[in-house]
């Protein structure tokens, strides 16, 4: 991927347009908006001193606490690694390596292994707790961990030595169904951090690092969601870009994984994500509304399943209906929440059991997920761990969605500010 501004700008990448910039005083009514939004959903930006203090024990030599677990550990520093994340990203908590075999291909998704440094009666676990999730804002982020954990000790940065979670998958060449499923602790080391543009690049350019390796992921990943959609899986967003469904498609199938592992294999209690399905009337509703669209035609094969419908609609319709298609869906969809039984499965989805494992930096279910894998213990409290955490989600949502439309309500595209940043000019410029 190009790195001067000049070859960006050759390239056509949204980074070369620079950071959004606005004036000091449209800065200031931004912060007090933020301000007042957080405050709203009771959401907390500082973190108390004594948790910063805790976290900071782990900033001394990270190298020496690395080297310290190698004996306890699966050493996969020499593996083929990397992430891929936006262009914004500041925590980087999960990284791919794959390889094509003669029957098989074998995915290892490494996770960010949080829980070697959070955990349960510690003043840090606690605040992770307390917030539920990051909150990403356009242009701002409030991490659920202090910032030294979240973008430095626990992140899965470049060329440094970290601490993983790993999920490895043998999955059938043919079916993709799992051989085997192993998950262990870790130490990688991550040969590049690729945003989303760079991925790209590198699936077009034969020539540049990691192309052979991030085709292959393509090529998996491609042969997932191809897969989720036959068998049902409702796939709102269908013209995603190439990165974005290795990514996507690489983290759905390390977290069905290791809830599958749970589940069946250990039959215990975890957080597990459980999507309602709505009634036939509210799926009859939502189709109605979409066949009356302009241009839009639900094919005749498709009626029997709504998710079905609903993405054979999507792959045909004209663009400027996308969005109305989407929004006919959503205002029927139930919200998913955290449960500490799968129940029902995850409707959306389609799948029996799911649960969240990829996201320890940012979520706080995937952390006591974590926790439950490595010790097959279960917290006590893991129900009303799974209401705060559902809890926090809807008001972190919320919150995210008022920021969004009061950035556009003075003039800011908050996906601009997402992709290029933002800066702000001097009192004199």
């Amino acid at each position: 991927m190009p790195g001067t501004r000049e070859e960006q700008a050759r390239a056509g990448t949204a980074e070369a347009q620079g950071p959004v910039e606005i004036d000091p005083e449209l800065a200031r009514h931004i912060e007090n908006k933020r301000t007042e939004l957080l405050e709203k959903s009771d959401l907390h930006d500082a973190l108390p001193p004594e948790v910063i203090e805790e976290a900071e024990q782990w900033t001394g030599d990270i190298t020496s606490e690395v080297e310290a677990e190698l004996e306890t550990r699966t050493d996969l520093r020499d593996m083929t690694t990397w992430t891929t994340d936006p262009v914004d990203a500041q925590d980087f908590d999960d990284a791919l390596s794959i390889e094509e075999r003669d029957d098989e291909y074998v995915l290892w998704v490494h996770i960010a292994d949080v829980t070697h440094y959070v955990i349960p009666d510690t003043k840090t676990w606690a605040a992770a707790i307390d917030r539920g999730n990051s909150i990403y804002l356009p242009g701002y982020t409030i991490h659920m961990l202090p910032r030294v954990l979240a973008e430095s000790v626990c992140s899965l940065v470049p060329r440094e030595d970290r601490l993983a979670h790993t999920v490895e998958m043998h999955l059938d060449k043919e079916t993709l169904s799992y051989e085997t499923i192993e998950i262990y602790k870790s130490v990688i080391n991550s040969d590049e951090r690729l945003t989303y543009t760079q991925c790209e690049n590198r699936l077009d350019e034969s020539d540049l690092p990691l192309h052979e390796e991030c085709a292959l992921a393509f090529e998996l990943a491609d042969q997932m969601h191809e897969q989720r959609k036959e068998d049902g899986s409702l796939v709102l967003n269908p013209r995603r870009d190439r990165a974005h469904t290795i990514i996507e498609e690489s983290m759905l199938k390390a977290n069905k994984a290791v809830t599958h592992e749970l589940m069946w294999n250990r039959g215990v209690e975890a957080m597990y994500r459980v999507h309602p399905q709505p009634s036939p009337e509210e799926w009859d509703e939502a189709l109605r509304e979409i066949q009356e669209l302009e241009g839009v035609s639900i094919p005749g094969d498709s009626w029997d399943d709504p998710r079905k419908a609903v993405n054979a609609t999507l792959e045909q319709a004209p663009e400027r209906q996308l969005g109305k298609i989407q929004w006919a869906v959503m205002k029927v969809m139930p919200r998913a929440t955290y449960m500490n039984d799968p129940f029902g499965g995850h409707h959306a989805l389609n799948f029996e059991i799911y649960g969240h494992f990829t996201s320890p930096i940012r979520r706080m279910s995937d952390l006591v997920n974590h926790w439950i894998v490595h010790t097959n213990d279960v917290p006590e409290d893991l129900v009303s761990l799974c209401d705060r955490a559902s809890d926090r989600q809807k008001a972190a949502e919320r919150c995210e969605r008022e920021y969004r439309g009061f950035l556009q309500e003075v003039g800011l595209d908050p996906d601009a500010i997402n992709n290029r940043g933002i800066e702000v000019l001097d009192e004199d410029e």
